[in-house]
């Protein structure tokens, strides 16, 4: 396992969130700063490209201040002469050999013509629902339920967390500019105060970015001052854990079209870490009424945004219940990895992005030593220093 130091200390939290830690505290809860993706030196602002604006939370950053998979992943690759984008490719099926054992051709149409490529191992990391679509069209007489779907768990076990958006009104005003800086995990594995007749873990709440007037006025369009509403809003995330049911899958039409078969999981799990949090209102001096992000998609998203998607080509050690090994590699082919959120055997209770990262890193590692490397690439060790940062 490598480790690294954190390159930059957490964000500090601007006066407003420094108090609702202060009063989380206070509370007896146990309030941390979150780990966010930032390119930014608090000791050395002048030289940071990011500049704590709001607008990074879910939209592309216009200045690179955001260390996302574009800035330190892709941007940096392209740098190395061995490596050439193909965009505007769509990757229509894997084709493998005659024993159906390694992959020998990656199928793909661009721009209406068919092009195909090949290589020893080929990683496939399209998200959760396209890398399952992907080896489902890929069904052959020797994969004819998907490949390397012998176990039928290729597509099954999708999960997608249960996620608010709660926005709640400071009794003071809240001029935070970059205000996802703060989380509490107390309620992970359940609710302290629980006398026995719900045992089960609750989630995690957190910080989002923050509303302007435009934004509350969508989610209230009969308030008759959303800027005054604006000026005191505090956003809040609330994540609980998505189950693995196997019925909960991606699937392919006869029309080759994706579709989805999804039932809800944890919803009482959910409605209790809420309950929870809107206890919590007056400790953290905030009115006793709580909006629903509906710019959300109504406050929880769902099948329809397919956010945190996860656990479509699970891993493990029984190659009867699990479609990948522990180093993600199928099961059933020699040459073909799945590197994405669809290993997952369960969703936690937070953002995957972390997860999949560390993976990623991880089982590229493994597939260096495959190929005969040595050491860690320059590269890789910097992107694991990326990773670990928490700005």
């Amino acid at each position: 396992m490598i480790s690294a130091p954190y390159r930059y200390p957490p964000l500090s939290h601007e006066p407003r969130i420094a108090q609702l830690e202060a009063d989380f505290t206070k509370a007896g809860l146990h309030p941390f700063p979150l780990p966010v993706g930032l390119i930014y030196d608090e000791s050395a602002p002048q030289f940071s490209p990011c500049i704590r604006c709001a607008t990074c939370d879910g939209y592309p950053c216009l200045v690179n201040g955001k260390a996302d998979a574009h800035v330190v992943c892709v941007e940096p690759a392209l740098r190395h002469p061995n490596v050439t984008p193909r965009t505007r490719a769509r990757v229509m099926r894997l084709e493998t050999d005659g024993p159906g054992r390694s992959v020998t051709r990656v199928v793909a149409d661009r721009d209406g013509q068919t092009e195909t490529y090949s290589a020893d191992l080929v990683v496939v990391s399209a998200g959760a629902i396209n890398s399952a679509a992907l080896l489902l069209a890929s069904a052959s007489e020797r994969h004819p339920a998907g490949l390397g779907n012998s176990s039928g768990v290729v597509g099954r076990h999708l999960m997608m967390h249960n996620n608010s958006s709660l926005i709640a009104f400071s009794k003071i005003p809240n001029p935070t500019r970059f205000q996802k800086t703060l989380g509490v995990n107390d309620f992970y594995f359940g609710d302290p105060d629980d006398d026995g007749t719900f045992p089960y873990p609750l989630g995690a709440l957190q910080m989002l970015g923050k509303n302007d007037a435009t934004l509350i006025a969508f989610d209230a369009p009969d308030a008759e001052d959303p800027v005054d509403l604006a000026r005191h809003s505090m956003d809040f995330w609330l994540t609980t854990e998505d189950l693995p049911l196997p019925g909960n899958q991606v699937l392919l039409g006869r029309d080759g079209r994706i579709r989805l078969r999804y039932t809800q999981t944890n919803a009482e799990a959910h409605r209790r870490l809420r309950a929870k949090f809107e206890g919590l209102l007056d400790a953290i001096q905030c009115r006793d009424t709580v909006l629903p992000g509906y710019h959300y998609l109504g406050g929880r998203l769902g099948i329809n945004a397919v956010a945190h998607q996860n656990g479509t080509v699970r891993f493990g050690t029984d190659p009867a219940a699990s479609a990948l090994d522990l180093n993600c590699r199928m099961h059933d082919l020699d040459n073909l990895y799945v590197v994405d959120s669809s290993f997952f055997v369960s969703s936690t209770a937070v953002n995957p992005t972390l997860t999949i990262i560390a993976n990623a890193l991880r089982v590229a590692r493994h597939i260096a030593g495959r190929l005969g490397a040595t050491g860690l690439p320059e590269a890789q060790a910097e992107a694991q220093t990326l990773v670990t940062a928490h700005a």
